[in-house]
């Protein structure tokens, strides 16, 4: 039976191929119906005993060049163009390779490389550039103003966000994701970086090669961002700070100050059940008076101490 579907360990049957890429799954192979398994030389041995395998040094990026493969093959990617419901500005610069989708705005002065995918309802706003071979995904919102308000008494004063949005070679920007222009010079990202769905990119943010962020990260302005960095779910960072190159960030930390050295960094406290959850929260409001406690109690036992010391010279 032909190959007729890419699938999980699990739930693959005759028809499909699958992987393995964590050697502590490998007892998987023993029950999968897989007709041809993905795997590490490590796995080699287990796999040719049970039936079709191909062994390779690093099985999960086989497989994602796998998954290109097929779909290419079966047609899924989108024809180059831009779709009749979509609004492009005519100024606007789309290489003839480049696919804008259903409902999609180009604004005035934007440039977009070649082989570039736009999804459905994305907003490109006027001057930003999207390189070659992007792929922005549906709802993305790319240039909207940034957050920028002078205070006047009690009111705010906008402050007209004057710079773009400019986007490197290579990159994926996930659903409904949103990066705002600079206020006077632009937001950058540059080659490789992707970002997953819902993330919030702040005016003038420069993102580095290669870093990429999972869901619901917001990253705020002026941040710079080195390359080959991971920030992982509901990473926040402030503005106006940088983090190394090589820097990976644990999911829900929230990073208020440089990290000059790179290396990874925690800082989500534990959750636990709720009742011992707030006994603690209880304690952590006491702190600073155990705190003052503490040196007041090793105050007096250094006094004590040194009355001692006296009398025992006496």
């Amino acid at each position: 039976m032909p190959i007729q579907t890419i699938a999980p360990l699990d739930s693959a049957d005759a028809s499909a191929i699958a992987f393995l890429s964590d050697a502590r799954l490998a007892a998987a192979l023993q029950t999968t119906q897989a007709a041809c398994v993905i795997v590490h030389p490590a796995q080699a041995e287990q796999a040719q005993a049970r039936g079709a395998c191909i062994v390779t040094a690093d099985p999960y990026l086989y497989f994602a060049r796998l998954t290109q493969w097929w779909r290419k093959r079966h047609g899924q990617y989108p024809e180059p163009g831009i779709h009749p419901s979509a609004v492009v500005h005519p100024d606007a610069q789309v290489d003839a390779s480049a696919s804008i989708g259903p409902l999609s705005v180009i604004e005035a002065g934007v440039k977009i490389g070649a082989h570039t995918r736009i999804g459905s309802r994305v907003t490109i706003e006027r001057d930003c550039v999207i390189g070659a071979r992007c792929v922005i995904q549906s709802g993305a919102v790319i240039g909207g103003d940034g957050f920028g308000f002078a205070k006047e008494g009690q009111s705010w004063v906008k402050i007209e966000q004057l710079g773009a949005v400019v986007i490197g070679d290579d990159v994926e920007v996930g659903a409904n994701t949103c990066i705002d222009r600079g206020a006077l010079g632009d937001t950058i990202l540059a080659n490789g970086v992707k970002l997953d769905n819902l993330i919030q990119i702040a005016h003038n943010v420069q993102v580095g090669e290669n870093t990429a962020m999972a869901a619901c990260v917001g990253i705020s302005g002026s941040t710079k961002i080195g390359a080959n960095c991971t920030l992982a779910g509901g990473v926040g960072v402030v503005g106006h700070i940088e983090l190394a190159d090589n820097t990976h960030v644990s999911g829900a930390t929230v990073i208020s100050r440089s990290l000059t050295e790179p290396g990874r960094y925690t800082g989500v406290y534990p959750f636990e059940h709720h009742a011992k959850w707030e006994q603690n929260a209880a304690s952590l409001r006491q702190l600073k008076k155990m705190r003052d406690r503490i040196k007041s109690l090793e105050k007096e036992l250094t006094a004590v101490q040194a009355s001692v010391a006296t009398q025992q010279k006496i």
